[in-house]
């Protein structure tokens, strides 16, 4: 899975999001990253297909089974966080 990358000044955390290219909360969620400075990577799920897209479902249905997007995995999975919630995710990244 080819993730990409966005960089930011803040590193303090390795952020992973699933998202899908066309989603109004998606595009929200990585606003908020980038506003706050944070680097991360995103893999937009409608833009891959074949053995790539099982394996990278496969890998969302370990921290969010539902597969609902956004999905962010800060820290490996310490932290999953579905959804824009943009207080719980100012919080959690700010520790």
């Amino acid at each position: 899975m080819n993730f990409t990358r966005v960089p930011g000044k803040k590193k303090n955390h390795k952020i992973k999001i699933f998202t899908l290219s066309t989603c109004g909360w998606c595009k929200k969620t990585k606003q908020l990253l980038k506003d706050l400075e944070l680097e991360y990577e995103y893999l937009d799920m409608d833009n891959i297909s074949g053995g790539t897209l099982e394996s990278a479902r496969n890998e969302l249905k370990k921290y969010n089974p539902s597969c609902s997007y956004p999905t962010l995995v800060i820290d490996g999975g310490k932290e999953v966080i579905v959804g824009f919630k943009e207080e719980e995710i100012k919080k959690t990244v700010e520790e």
